[in-house]
């Protein structure tokens, strides 16, 4: 599938809306070395459109694990449930950090918090290292975790 081109001014106003933040688990792309990327909530394949609405930066490691899914399956009750949309979604209303982990509140949080893997091994002590120097969460993130 051809990935389509997203204009420079498109992609600036994404990371500029996210406060260069991976919208997903809120770290920031200073703190990753692989940095972020612009990617479609709704991908291309599953007819996504290139809109700011339907754009989103997110690091590597939550991109990657997402995919071009939409939802997974909640394990307690086997229903269909969409990943968190960071364009329609409060973070806080889906999620709290726990120390350094990522806890879910919601089936909508469970399910990406499991798919994206938030709370592996590397990642909780990637979020650890990044707490001891007062880089996770940021000013912007904290803004995003409480109403």
């Amino acid at each position: 599938m051809h990935r389509p081109y997203i204009r420079v001014e498109l992609r600036r106003l994404v990371i500029e809306r996210a406060d260069r933040l991976c919208e997903y688990c809120l770290i920031s792309s200073v703190d990753r070395s692989s940095g972020c990327q612009v990617d479609h909530i709704i991908s291309v394949k599953h007819g996504g459109a290139t809109t700011p609405d339907n754009l989103c930066y997110a690091c590597t490691f939550c991109n990657l694990q997402k995919g071009t899914d939409l939802g997974s399956i909640n394990w307690r009750n086997g229903e269909l449930v969409r990943f968190f949309n960071p364009r329609r979604d409060f973070w806080g209303e889906h999620f709290q950090l726990n120390g350094a982990v990522i806890q879910s509140t919601t089936d909508i949080g469970e399910v990406t918090a499991r798919i994206l893997d938030f709370n592996n091994d590397e990642r909780i002590l990637e979020r650890e290292t990044l707490i001891e120097i007062a880089r996770y969460p940021i000013a912007a993130a904290q803004k995003r975790m409480s109403k």
